[in-house]
């Protein structure tokens, strides 16, 4: 089955106002920024996002957030967007913040179709007793907190039962795809991507390379086809770097 669509904007056109997104990427690296970029052309809001974090400012996810279109955010770190934490702080955004390696769980076992696990992350601190801001209101008052979470204990240990995510689609960003859906990420681009995918009820994937069903070697395929349901071509060269770091430049004797 060919899965390859004629343009980003007709991969996104029918997500709707309050779609939940699983969108792939860790900071800049490896977001599908040319989905990002079609459905920031649409007229979707109310959307509830759950991505490791939200973009930057003026690029990636932060493009929706600063349109007001996120409702809710469900992420892991979110400490590069200053208009998120304005947002947040204000009362508009709606965050729930989760540890990483939950998060990334959470996403694999909605894929999986595993609707709970237990884990040991976050036992006895606010994500077990409850009481985290998810919403604050206009005044600075609390006005949504996370619910207390079930425990229980398996070998002595206490372990905290979370549930798995879903969303009604993803987003996502691979280095090649072939015409079938099967992908292959590259290196640390690789990230929240499959996950992402995996939970989504329609995967939209925008891969910089797009080849002949056959031309990928099975072994190298990260996410195969079953996940996904819409490709579209990505520019390669639309990427950023989040902070740059370079070494001083050689004194010349």
């Amino acid at each position: 089955m060919d899965k390859v669509v004629d343009s980003a904007a007709a991969a996104v056109a029918d997500i709707p106002d309050g779609a939940t997104l699983a969108v792939g990427g860790f900071g800049l690296c490896g977001i599908p920024s040319t989905l990002i970029a079609a459905l920031a052309r649409t007229r979707a809001t109310g959307l509830r996002v759950v991505s490791n974090n939200c973009g930057v400012d003026d690029w990636g996810l932060g493009l929706l957030l600063r349109a007001g279109r996120i409702a809710r955010m469900t992420s892991s770190y979110v400490g590069e967007n200053k208009e998120f934490a304005r947002q947040y702080l204000s009362g508009e955004l709606e965050v729930e913040l989760t540890p990483q390696g939950t998060l990334a769980e959470r996403l694999r076992a909605g894929g999986s179709g595993i609707p709970a696990f237990f884990t040991p992350a976050g036992v006895g601190t606010q994500v077990e007793e409850g009481g985290l801001p998810w919403r604050y209101a206009a005044d600075g008052v609390v006005a949504v907190a996370s619910p207390p979470k079930e425990v229980r204990e398996f070998g002595g240990r206490r372990y905290l039962l979370e549930e798995s995510i879903t969303a009604d689609f993803a987003l996502v960003r691979a280095e090649v795809a072939d015409r079938h859906g099967n992908c292959v990420f590259r290196s640390a681009a690789r990230n929240f991507n499959p996950l992402a995918a995996m939970a989504g009820r329609t995967t939209l994937v925008e891969a910089e390379r797009i080849v002949e069903p056959g031309e990928l070697d099975p072994d190298a395929v990260h996410l195969p086809g079953v996940y996904v349901d819409r490709i579209v071509t990505a520019d390669p060269n639309d990427k950023r770097i989040e902070r740059r770091t370079v070494r001083p430049a050689a004194q010349e004797a």
